[in-house]
């Protein structure tokens, strides 16, 4: 007999419209995919990516390219999900070790949890060390963590995880209404829609060019600098701005914004081709906030520039880009490298997914594989 008190309640699963989840915080079987492997099994089978991971690209030829082999060093400079990296784990055991770097606070740690149970099966606790940092920033860290020779495996994966793209909190796809942010560490900087109130139309026409190739560049530009204007009758109350201090008339943007932007700058174009064109003109607008925001090409040249004192003599490396402006930048460096005699050997061509892998994970499609060696002679 009990005491009359109440007893334990137990917390049920919040319901969902329909008879399959739609929204991703009701994906709970793929979220814990832990518990519930079958439905990561099954989403996978069906050629998309399960909410809340991340299904790496190019494995079999990333390894191929670095060639990781126990004892080595290796880096994964941008962590992500750890598809990558705990392949590379596995090939560095017995007696080798890993550092992965993100600057994502919200992914890391889940990352670094896995990898470290990997490593605990492994036998090797103590092979993975995780750190929050931009990878521009990894000579420093090779310098503190007493490798001052430099790493025998470093892979970059550039770009944007499937877990940012699908968690609607984290503001980077069209697909939800929500605050336009953009930002891969969210502690850091301003969010896109806020950094894009702030910019004429001219300078928003700019970085769409610059760094998404954007064609219909001038006609989003105008239709974004346009919704980023407060209607009159939304201003506050008292003496109106001057004209000079016309930021003080604009609002932060939406996804949809962006959406609706796009959408105006394709106004009267109804055939097939122009539907297709729009989605392109949506991803590369939503591709050319983020590197704006994240300010990510800064961070690959400085990666770049130091990446040969990253490497220990006869070092792997390999860079994963997905737009031409990222690649560009892989195969200039790469080539002056190896002209300058601090590569012994730079691969010739370009590595793409296969059209399996293609069919398997649609946003392998981008997807470029660059790599490089470096020579044995010391840069000194």
């Amino acid at each position: 007999m009990t005491d009359g008190g109440p007893g334990p309640t137990r917390k049920r699963r919040p319901r969902y419209a329909g008879t399959h989840p739609r929204r991703f915080g009701e994906k709970y079987k793929e979220l814990d995919a832990a518990r519930y492997p079958e439905e990561r099994e099954k989403v996978l089978a069906s050629g998309k990516t399960p909410a809340g991971t991340h299904v790496p690209v190019l494995v079999a030829e990333v390894l191929e390219a670095l060639a990781p082999k126990p004892g080595d060093v290796a880096v994964d400079a941008t962590l992500g999900f750890g598809g990558h990296a705990s392949e590379i784990l596995k090939r560095v055991l017995p007696g080798g070790r890993l550092l992965a770097l993100d600057v994502d606070p919200v992914e890391l740690p889940k990352a670094a949890r896995r990898l470290a149970a990997l490593a605990t099966d492994l036998g090797a606790p103590d092979a993975v060390k995780a750190v929050k940092r931009n990878f521009a920033g990894l000579r420093k860290l090779l310098d503190d963590e007493g490798l001052a020779q430099g790493a025998d495996v470093i892979l970059a994966d550039l770009g944007v995880s499937s877990m940012q793209l699908d968690d609607p909190a984290r503001g980077f796809s069209w697909k939800h209404d929500v605050p336009l942010d953009l930002r891969m560490n969210p502690e850091r900087g301003i969010p896109a829609g806020e950094l894009l109130a702030q910019l004429r139309s001219e300078e928003i026409e700019d970085f769409l060019r610059k760094y998404g190739d954007e064609p219909e560049a001038a006609g989003i530009a105008r239709h974004l600098a346009e919704a980023a204007r407060t209607p009159p009758s939304q201003v506050a109350p008292g003496p109106r701005p001057r004209a000079a201090d016309t930021h003080l008339l604009r609002n932060p943007l939406r996804t949809s914004d962006v959406a609706a932007a796009v959408e105006l700058a394709y106004a009267g174009r109804v055939s097939r081709h122009a539907s297709e064109a729009k989605k392109s003109s949506l991803q590369r607008t939503f591709q050319a906030l983020r590197i704006l925001v994240n300010d990510e090409l800064a961070a690959l040249d400085a990666f770049l520039r130091d990446l040969p004192s990253c490497l220990a003599p006869g070092g792997r490396a390999a860079i994963l880009t997905f737009h031409s402006g990222e690649d560009r930048r892989v195969k200039k460096a790469f080539k002056a490298g190896l002209e300058a005699g601090l590569y012994a050997r730079v691969a010739d061509e370009v590595v793409r997914a296969t059209p399996e892998e293609r069919g398997r994970n649609p946003r392998s499609s981008p997807a470029k594989l660059r790599s490089a060696v470096r020579a044995l002679t010391s840069l000194g």
